[in-house]
């Protein structure tokens, strides 16, 4: 079924384009990196609880909230707050979100590049060589091979981005998601398969709530938005390419559903193996390059299995990337009026050049610090701690307070051709809870308080 767009912009064919589109900028390394070392840091199964408490009270009306701006104002992150709010200082919103998408993809890419590194050394059978957190620190403190893979992922992600959003974000969204939803299926069923495997899944399905802090909460709820990507407008950019006949309130129930799958799964594919091993599930920041890579050493078969695990953390990487990408490259194109083409071009470039600096932080730039921190870590810091709580904060302010309620429910109804029986809770959250709830994951991040 095609979904046009009375603006004439380019946009999304197809319902399940608009899905595996939203859905790839949501599920990356979030969701396969982060959230399994997150969740063992915090005692499993009781985040895993708050998590999706939190995934459906919070993230989804957030969700919601940036797809029905950009759809409404058919424009960038940038020119949607400028289109609703014109003359006041709420494109600014906007124009966060772009900072954010920028500093978010330098550092992103520098991850999204070891992904490709331990590609090759799971196809090179390099893990067998001796101690692996030995090897990611050498790897990672080198210069010439991180900044090459690097290079190569951006150029991956340029090239898609180039094609357009039909013809290339779309095009390949449909082929990435369903490739890696079929990869980490294959990779559950090898992890569960191990003698001792149901250890891992009473982490993390069994819940021990005296696990349960302040801090793990707010984990959660950081957790959560980071794994869907809301604050930095990509998908308010997403939003802006959805045609007006599609229903904003299921396209954003599937894309939430697809998240919340990926990142469950990815604590079932490395928790069991994790547990019938003998690893720690507390490893940290280091479970995916350091544990991980031990494990299949003792993995029966895991030779074959490390190859998929990176191929489709390499995957699930450029889901991200892309719609990271995005949000800039539709700026420069709207704003600066220059062909999409250039824009990209002109994108790429100039976040690899940050990007360097990032990658390197941990080599020849690593004397370099900010207030204390590297390179990577204060763009980090900036961007998740900042940028994006702040971000996501000013966008819920700005649908409950500043739009009309009235303008509000037509968006979500399509011109009152849907029902719409969830808009009064949704109003609700958007405009008392989840202000609220983001607001203390800000001054938590930022240290103005500290509540654990």
């Amino acid at each position: 079924m095609s979904i046009s767009n009375p603006s004439g912009r380019d946009t999304f064919s197809s319902k399940f384009g608009v899905i595996a589109a939203a859905a790839g900028s949501a599920v990356g390394l979030g969701n396969i990196w982060r959230f399994p070392y997150v969740a063992g840091e915090n005692g499993g199964g009781a985040f895993l609880l708050i998590y999706l408490a939190f995934i459906i009270a919070i993230g989804l009306p957030v969700m919601l909230s940036e797809l029905l701006i950009g759809r409404k104002a058919q424009r960038n992150a940038f020119g949607s707050f400028r289109k609703l709010a014109p003359g006041s200082m709420w494109s600014v919103v906007g124009l966060m979100g772009v900072v954010a998408a920028f500093l978010i993809l330098a550092f992103y890419s520098t991850i999204s590049g070891w992904t490709l590194e331990y590609l090759y050394q799971a196809i090179s059978n390099g893990f067998s060589h001796g101690d692996t957190k030995a090897m990611f620190d050498t790897f990672k403190q080198g210069t010439f091979r991180p900044l090459m893979w690097q290079m190569i992922f951006m150029l991956l992600t340029a090239w898609i981005v180039f094609s357009g959003v039909k013809n290339g974000i779309e095009k390949y969204a449909k082929i990435l998601m369903p490739l890696l939803f079929f990869l980490i299926l294959a990779m559950c069923g090898r992890s569960l398969s191990l003698p001792g495997a149901s250890e891992g899944l009473d982490f993390l399905f069994k819940p021990d709530f005296s696990k349960i802090s302040v801090g793990v909460v707010l984990e959660a709820l950081g957790q959560a938005a980071f794994s869907l990507s809301i604050g930095m407008g990509a998908l308010i950019t997403y939003g802006s390419y959805i045609g007006k006949q599609n229903n904003l309130g299921k396209t954003s129930v599937q894309v939430t559903i697809a998240d919340t799958l990926i990142a469950m799964l990815s604590g079932v594919m490395i928790f069991p193996a994790v547990f019938a091993l003998g690893f720690q599930p507390d490893s940290g920041a280091g479970l995916v390059f350091e544990v991980l890579p031990k494990l299949f050493l003792e993995m029966p078969g895991g030779y074959f299995f490390s190859i998929l695990f990176f191929f489709l953390l390499a995957v699930a990487a450029l889901t991200s990337t892309i719609s990271v990408l995005e949000v800039v490259v539709a700026y420069f194109s709207e704003e600066l009026k220059i062909s999409r083409k250039k824009a990209t071009v002109i994108g790429a470039f100039s976040i690899s050049v940050l990007g360097v600096f990032a990658t390197l932080s941990f080599g020849k730039l690593s004397k370099i610090s900010i207030l204390g921190q590297s390179v990577f870590e204060i763009m980090e810091y900036t961007a998740a701690n900042v940028l994006l709580p702040l971000g996501a904060l000013l966008i819920v302010i700005f649908v409950a307070w500043k739009l009309k309620k009235l303008k509000v429910r037509e968006e979500l109804s399509n011109q009152n051709s849907l029902k719409v029986t969830y808009f009064k809770i949704f109003f609700f959250i958007i405009k008392w809870l989840a202000p609220f709830a983001i607001a203390a994951v800000f001054l938590n991040g930022i240290g103005f308080i500290r509540l654990g």
